[in-house]
């Protein structure tokens, strides 16, 4: 099933190091099918505080997600990254086809209706 690593990170210093990370990243990717789908850009707020950048990577499976981070070649370039910018990084896998939003009710604990059974 398809895998996304996502980051929303909050801060970044443009500096050398984010330079160079941002000019080794794309050989790191290559060897596990990783795929840029989001890299920052322009936002649309509708709801809520954005700020920062989002960016998502595409990998055919979890495994090639977590295989590419955990890499030796990325791990070399991950500290030009985090001495730099802040901000949340994670694994998640898109939902199985069709979907349909009540599908995430399935298994969830339904909430108390205050009503004695």
């Amino acid at each position: 099933m398809t895998t996304y690593a996502i980051a929303h990170l909050h801060e970044t210093e443009l500096c050398a190091d984010i330079v160079e990370y941002l000019e080794r990243i794309d050989a790191t990717l290559a060897p596990f099918g990783g795929r840029f789908i989001i890299h920052g850009g322009p936002v649309e707020r509708l709801e809520g505080k954005f700020r920062g950048n989002l960016i998502v990577i595409e990998f055919d499976d979890r495994k090639r997600a977590r295989a590419w981070y955990c890499s030796k070649a990325y791990q070399a370039i991950l500290p030009l990254r985090t001495r730099h910018a802040s901000g949340d990084v994670f694994l998640i896998d898109q939902v199985a086809q069709p979907h349909r939003a009540t599908d995430v009710l399935a298994g969830a604990p339904m909430p108390a209706t205050g009503v004695a059974p």
